[in-house]
Formats: structure tokens, C-alpha cells, sequence
């Protein structure tokens, strides 16, 4: 999912500058991740159903151990021997299937932390979008609306320099137009530093849990 959505980003800004109606392709392209989102939500709702699953049959199995070895200790202590061997060999059993589901467990644990970093970078990479047409619509608005000033002034003149004065005008929108594109390009610039900014804050956020572990242990 991460791959697909690098190679949406990337090829974004060259169907900018092939479109004819650049707002309509970035709502399309906001539909999309929309969709991409609602469906991450879901697998992240099952993934988490299926991680606390495994971390139960893990615990359990550790308990059924526990359990075990006390039962072993307690038939030795009266004198069965033949009852502690039976014990130990079901502790065993139930410490391997704990292994089992341990290793399970931690590898659905960081596939579900995988699938929230996407989520998060899915949602902010929504937004900067969003935010981005938003300000393009704007400034197409600001385009069209000093066009349509610039026309009032130059019906029924006769001023040799309109002619200048209009051809200043139409540079000066092309600027505008082109200036407006070039935000729109950085819109995956900006998503990647972003990426690199969220990603920095959950090593911080991890690094301050284990210490505050460390600090408990101790």
C-alpha cells in the first residue's frame, strides 16, 4: 500500500500539468486517498482484533505454565514423582505453544504499527492536498475576478496605453497561474518531509516508553 501510494504522489504533479481542469484532478486524487483511508480504517479495526487475539492465547498459554510448574512442585513435595513428570511434560507443551503465539503476537504487533504509521501518513498527506486546492481555487478566483476588473477599465477607452496596460495585465496572470503550479508541485515535497517529521516523533515517543519502563524495572 505504502509503494502505491508513493507512486500516486510522484505522478500527481505530472497529470497537474497535463489536465486541462487541475481542480478536477486533485479531487479526484482526494477521492482516492479518501477511499484508501475508510479501507485502512477497516484492515486497522481487524488487525487489532487479531493482535489482542494473539496476545490472549499467548498469556494464556504463560499461565497454563505457571500452573503447571505448581502442580509439579506440589506432587513432588508429596512424594509423586510419576504426577510431577506428567505436569512438567504438559508445562512444556504449553510453554512451546506460548512461543508459538509470542512470536505471532509481535508479528501482527508490527504489522499493526506499520498499517497506523500508513493511516497517519495517508491522513496528512489528505490534508496538505486539501489545503493545497483550497488555495489554488482561491487564487484562480482572485485571477478571474481581476480579469474581469481589468476589462471594465479597458471598454471604451481610448488611452493608446491600454494596449500596454493589458498586455501587463495578461503577464501578470500568467505569473500567477504559473506560481500557483509550482505550490502544487511541492505538495509532494512537502508530504515526504512531513512523513519524515511523523516518523521522528514515534522513535521519540517509543524511545520515552522504554525509559519510563527502565525507571519502573527499577
Amino acid at each position: 500500500m505504502r509503494r502505491v501510494r508513493d507512486m500516486t504522489v510522484a505522478t500527481l504533479n505530472d497529470r497537474l500539468e497535463k489536465a486541462e481542469d487541475p481542480v478536477r484532478v486533485i479531487d479526484q486524487f482526494l477521492w482516492s486517498t479518501h477511499q484508501e483511508i475508510v479501507q485502512s480504517e477497516q484492515l486497522q479495526r481487524q488487525y487489532a482484533a487479531h493482535t489482542d487475539g494473539l496476545y490472549r492465547q499467548w498469556k494464556d498459554a504463560e499461565q497454563w505454565t505457571r500452573k503447571r510448574e505448581d502442580q509439579a512442585l506440589t506432587a513432588l513435595k508429596a512424594g509423586e514423582e510419576q504426577a510431577a513428570k506428567l505436569a512438567l511434560q504438559d508445562k512444556v507443551a504449553h510453554e512451546e505453544r506460548a512461543e508459538r503465539y509470542r512470536q505471532l503476537y509481535e508479528q501482527s504487533r508490527q504489522e499493526l504499527n506499520d498499517l497506523e504509521q500508513l493511516l497517519q501518513d495517508l491522513r496528512s498527506e489528505y490534508r496538505a492536498v486539501y489545503d493545497r486546492r483550497q488555495f489554488y481555487v482561491a487564487k484562480m478566483e482572485s485571477l478571474r475576478l481581476q480579469q474581469r476588473l481589468n476589462a471594465r477599465f479597458d471598454t471604451g477607452t481610448g488611452d493608446p496605453s491600454s494596449m500596454f496596460r493589458k498586455l501587463d495585465d495578461r503577464l501578470t496572470d500568467l505569473d500567477l497561474e504559473a506560481r500557483s503550479l509550482r505550490d502544487l508541485r511541492r505538495i509532494g515535497q512537502e508530504s515526504v518531509l512531513r512523513i519524515g517529521t511523523v516518523v521522528q516523533e514515534t522513535i521519540e515517543r517509543e524511545l520515552q516508553q522504554l525509559k519510563q519502563k527502565m525507571q519502573q524495572g527499577h
